[in-house]
């Protein structure tokens, strides 16, 4: 068994503001994003100015945050949202929604491809790649703050968190999702779309690779103490929104390599 790092989850203070560093992971993220994104748009006839790829990363940064917590509060937390809809405004409490915060993306996405006359599927499939080095981040924070830990086990790399009651050894999932999530889908998209795919495929494969990255970390991440199982005694609520993300994913990548479905209807645009 390991030993839960004691790590202070301020980062560092100004003045009586405390910065904690969740949040400094945050904008680390959005930093990875608008650097990589910088550098993709330098390519010779990208088709990307800087500004543009200030925007779009501006953009999503809100997507992200405000989709996130939405997200969060209506599939985690709905209850609580129904008994004091302010509730939804005290994000010091905690609370972020990878799913909702998708769904944010996926707005901004389309409200800044509207605004550019870009195509919505060439504005995803540039933005998809740049996303995971984001949710890597997310998860160092989540250990950092030591919580959404791991099921009990006695593997030899299980470790005790200092917020668990039942102070169980647990699998550090919060690690797990960090390799997977975050470094392995990074490595996957970023070499996939090195080259030229056919429309819509990089955001088929970011969708697809995530929704079984995190199914499968699910399987070692303990429940949300309020939800528990959603189903089968094994189905937990991440698994419950990303199993639909694998099906959906997969079905955009058919449709992507089918003459390139998405790229007839983006010119027919």
């Amino acid at each position: 068994m390991l030993q839960f790092p004691q790590i202070d989850p301020v980062a560092f203070y100004l003045g009586p503001l405390k910065i904690h560093w969740y949040a400094m992971t945050y904008i680390a993220g959005f930093a990875a994003a608008w650097w990589l994104g910088t550098r993709r748009g330098l390519r010779k006839n990208s088709g990307w100015s800087s500004t543009q790829v200030t925007d779009l990363i501006t953009n999503s940064a809100i997507g992200v945050i405000l989709g996130g917590r939405i997200g969060y509060m209506l599939f985690y937390n709905f209850g609580s949202l129904l008994e004091n809809p302010v509730n939804l405004l005290k994000i010091w409490q905690g609370g972020m929604s990878f799913h909702g915060g998708l769904i944010g993306v996926g707005i901004a996405v389309w409200l800044f491809a509207r605004s550019t006359k870009k195509s919505l599927f060439a504005v995803s499939d540039f933005v998809a790649p740049l996303s995971p080095l984001g949710l890597a981040f997310g998860r160092l924070g989540n250990f950092v703050n030591g919580e959404l830990w791991g099921r009990a086990s006695d593997v030899s790399w299980a470790m005790v968190f200092p917020a668990d009651q039942q102070q169980l050894a647990r699998h550090p999932s919060q690690l797990y999702q960090f390799a997977l999530e975050g470094l392995a889908l990074f490595y996957i998209l970023w070499f996939f779309s090195a080259k030229t795919r056919p429309t819509f495929a990089v955001t088929g494969v970011f969708i697809t690779g995530y929704g079984v990255f995190r199914t499968f970390a699910e399987f070692f991440r303990e429940p949300d103490a309020h939800i528990g199982f959603v189903a089968f005694d094994w189905m937990t609520k991440g698994m419950q929104l990303s199993i639909p993300m694998i099906i959906g994913g997969l079905i955009i990548l058919f449709l992507s390599y089918r003459k390139d479905t998405f790229g007839k209807m983006a010119a027919a645009n």
